[in-house]
């Protein structure tokens, strides 16, 4: 679900009383709306929101800088729509599963041992290069890290689907025996096979932190980050850009090289990919997600079913807010209708605008507001 004024999700108005019939269309009508730095600096929402429910894999990618993303759009704006960056960040409404960054080398070349079939698919040099390269500075162990990656996704499909194969089928033997698969990733192997048969991405979990969120638990991903949805229901907040270099676990453009050669190769563990909110100081009620990019935070509004009136306040910003959880009444401090607000609900709330709010009784309401806090 998109939310936001790009060419390719431009959202719709259902409020039949507004001549203009998409977000984007009204905005460029009503400008003050943006907040006045909002306005000046980007002179449109800066930022799309999202909701994703992924059931089935979403592709092994990553997202380019301003620089590259100009680049690719010249060179194909059929593939890249846009001439944006796509820095994103996604917080968890269930239990989500990712893949995300490099992993650290340790982790890589212990799959070398367990995964006989990705070292024989990579080959021995390049994969001696890694184990040699442990202990070194950043820069020689980057540099052996992106030759491993490169030479498999690289690799001939008729070399990789028969290494594959021999490790889907030595899996599924020990899974149908009752032995352990943990050590090899079995499981989510078998399901990514499932899911794309013979499809280079099923070996990049050897190589990405698998990451596991709880709700309200949060990944941000710059530029060159390379990444997975996996499974789950998350928000998703970015820069308003659908740039996407995809390499794998798709049946869309897939551009191998072009994502090779972009990609962050700086090892890090799981634990530096979560990226963790604060608390308002002013409102108990209010996390602020907030990453280290102009375009975009989130916040995060949980209103205890205690509590009959709440006030979502104004701020600088032109937003938009999403009700996940629960029901309320809604008075803008800039009409005299008023809004019936239910999970699914989506409010696109002008610069210096307020939105008084009684909730139904026995219900805790979740809510999540996109805004730009310059």
């Amino acid at each position: 679900m998109w939310m936001g004024t790009h060419p390719r999700g431009d959202a719709v108005i259902l409020d039949t009383d507004i001549s203009e019939k998409t977000l984007g269309k009204w905005i460029a009508n009503n400008l003050p709306c943006l907040g006045q730095s909002v306005k000046k600096t980007y002179g449109d929402l800066p930022f799309l929101f999202k909701v994703l429910s992924v059931n089935t894999a979403l592709s092994i990618q990553a997202h380019p800088s301003k620089e590259l993303a100009a680049k690719l759009h010249a060179q194909a704006p059929e593939h890249y729509p846009d001439n944006n960056h796509k820095p994103e960040m996604a917080i968890a409404l269930t239990p989500f599963q990712a893949l995300c960054g490099f992993r650290p080398v340790q982790e890589i070349v212990d799959f070398f041992q367990k995964v006989p079939e990705l070292r024989l698919l990579i080959g021995s040099k390049a994969a001696e290069q890694l184990e040699q390269s442990m202990g070194q500075d950043l820069q020689t162990i980057s540099s052996a890290l992106r030759v491993c990656f490169t030479k498999m996704m690289k690799s001939e499909k008729g070399d990789f689907e028969e290494q594959l194969n021999i490790l889907v089928k030595r899996v599924s033997q020990e899974v149908a025996e009752g032995k352990d698969v943990t050590a090899c990733n079995g499981e989510l192997l078998l399901r990514l096979h499932g899911q794309y048969p013979g499809d280079i991405g099923c070996f990049v979990i050897y190589f990405l932190n698998l990451v596991m969120l709880q709700p309200g638990e949060a990944i941000f991903l710059e530029a060159n980050e390379p990444h997975a949805y996996l499974n789950g229901d998350c928000v998703e907040c970015m820069a308003c850009s659908d740039n996407t270099v995809r390499a794998g676990l798709t049946p869309k453009f897939i551009d191998v090289t072009t994502l090779c050669d972009m990609l962050n190769y700086t090892p890090a563990p799981r634990s530096s990919k979560l990226f963790s909110p604060v608390v308002d100081e002013v409102d108990p009620y209010v996390s602020i997600y907030n990453p280290p990019i102009p375009e975009f935070a989130v916040l995060q509004i949980k209103v205890p079913s205690t509590t009959r009136f709440y006030v979502v306040t104004n701020i600088e910003s032109a937003s938009i807010l999403l009700v996940v959880k629960g029901k309320a009444k809604g008075n803008p401090s800039v009409s005299k209708s008023e809004l019936s607000l239910q999970r699914g609900t989506v409010v696109f709330i002008a610069a210096d605008e307020f939105l008084s709010l009684e909730l139904s009784p026995g219900q805790d309401l979740l809510m999540f507001r996109a805004c730009c806090l310059l």
